[in-house]
């Protein structure tokens, strides 16, 4: 039962997403051609078979059962459908054959200059909502480099201080993790360590290695601060409280969030000595420690633990929780940017330019062979993951997932392919150099080849996203 709610959990916000960006792209097709005086057949969200449907003047309006699309059919244009009824019947005035070509030209394109106008929207809207939390570089000092991760195959190790990320000053911490300076070709990092300046790059195929490793370079800057306490665990009857930092274990100095994990799962179930700072001066001492040091950033308490194992986890704990995203707000100093109207959309019509261009690169990549077209396309299968995982992160993941898909099927859509809006834009392009249509057979011909294309690579997609799972 567990795993159909799970199943149909993914469903319902992979149909969601899907519902929203197909709706905004044919409604994009439908605004321009009603803007021009072109006939809309049918609008359809979903393909066949039809749900339900009802009809409104001239067209009418369709919901299909499957929901991997949908199209509008305007008079005058052979798509998808392969209608030709009518090109042997001169042109009427309300089709789009009869139209000028820079109008033909906006109708084809309006699907993707919509998607990309709801990227701009999304992003606009976020950053009005919720505005921009970064970690200033300045109060980061050191970073922690998990072994065996791309940034340790680097070079990188824990205790270094980041400076630089492909030559530029680092000012956020957030700019490390940039897709756009993730795909700078070669993408370096220069740290301070020991006081020498080291630079290291990063493999020709970094995309590839992330998806290797989830997407993770393997950099995370968490401090080992108690962000809960399981009552009744080890560590609540240590006296650890919410808001500790733990300084130690044995004679172990701790520094970040990872490191304690680490050090918890190698000493096992045996007692070790848990040292830890609370900033409170005046704090009593917990039942459970002993009194080590008063300092004036607060009072360090030192008590023996034995940690518990979790059979279903496979792993020990001493019953503390990570820091809470509020504990690290105030342990960085975390900065908030907010925006009026104005600068939350040039942020996303920014934003919506920084992800294209990201894309775009991408597929140069892939494309070129820099980079493994296996292990980097997903499918909807994986689109299905991705926005579930977003989805449960809250509004704002999910809402940026939805942007960023927008992104993407715009560009999809624009290649120039048969079947595909880059197709008949490439039809009206050849047009407009030859001062002639192409033949009606070879349209034929090239949106019978895109429709094969089309459907062996989807069916690729969902095959390696089977084998991926």
């Amino acid at each position: 039962m567990e795993s159909v709610l799970n199943l149909l959990t993914y469903v319902f916000w992979v149909v969601l997403a899907i519902m929203i960006l197909v709706f905004t792209h044919e409604m994009g097709h439908f605004l321009f051609a009603r803007l021009f005086g072109m006939r809309v057949e049918k609008f359809s969200i979903g393909f066949p078979p039809k749900i339900f449907g009802w009809r409104r003047g001239e067209t009418e309006y369709v919901i299909g059962a499957t929901p991997l699309g949908g199209y509008v059919k305007i008079a005058g244009l052979i798509d998808e459908n392969l209608d030709t009824e009518f090109v042997n019947r001169p042109p009427e005035p309300w089709e789009f054959r009869a139209k000028p070509l820079w109008q033909r030209m906006l109708v084809i394109s309006g699907g993707v200059l919509f998607n990309i106008l709801l990227a701009a929207l999304i992003f606009a809207g976020l950053k009005l909502a919720y505005g921009e939390l970064y970690i200033p570089a300045e109060n980061v000092q050191a970073v922690y480099v998990a072994e065996g991760s791309l940034a340790y195959e680097m070079g990188l190790r824990t205790g270094d201080h980041i400076v630089a990320v492909n030559g530029r000053p680092l000012e956020r911490y957030g700019d490390l993790r940039n897709l756009e300076a993730l795909l700078a070709d070669p993408f370096t990092i220069t740290v301070v360590r020991n006081g020498d300046t080291l630079t290291f790059t990063g493999p020709p195929d970094l995309m590839t290695q992330l998806s290797r490793r989830g997407g993770m370079l393997g950099i995370s800057v968490d401090p080992p601060l108690v962000g809960g306490v399981l009552e009744g665990a080890p560590a609540a009857m240590a006296g650890l409280r919410p808001g500790d930092r733990i300084l130690a274990i044995d004679s172990v100095a701790i520094g970040f969030w990872n490191e304690l994990v680490e050090v918890v799962q190698q000493r096992g179930d045996r007692l070790m000595r848990v040292r830890w700072l609370r900033p409170d001066t005046s704090a009593a001492v917990p039942e459970g420690a002993v009194l080590v040091a008063r300092r004036p950033d607060g009072v360090v308490y030192e008590a023996t633990i034995r940690p518990y194992y979790d059979p279903e986890a496979n792993r020990y704990f001493l019953g503390i929780a990570a820091p809470t995203p509020q504990l690290l707000m105030e342990y960085f100093g975390v900065q908030r940017v907010r925006y009026g109207i104005g600068a939350a959309l040039l942020a996303g019509v920014e934003e919506t330019w920084t992800h294209t261009r990201v894309i775009l690169t991408s597929l140069r990549r892939m494309v070129t062979g820099q980079e493994s077209f296996r292990e980097n396309v997903g499918g909807p299968i994986m689109i299905a993951k991705v926005t579930k995982e977003a989805a449960e992160a809250g509004a704002r993941a999910f809402w940026n997932i939805v942007a960023v898909l927008s992104i993407t099927l715009a560009i999809v859509n624009i290649l120039p392919i048969p079947a595909l809006d880059g197709g008949h834009l490439l039809f009206l392009l050849y047009e407009a150099v030859a001062r002639r249509e192409p033949s009606v057979r070879v349209r034929l011909a090239l949106q019978q080849v895109g429709m094969i294309l089309l459907l062996a690579f989807m069916a690729f997609v969902i095959l390696n996203d089977l084998l991926r799972l």
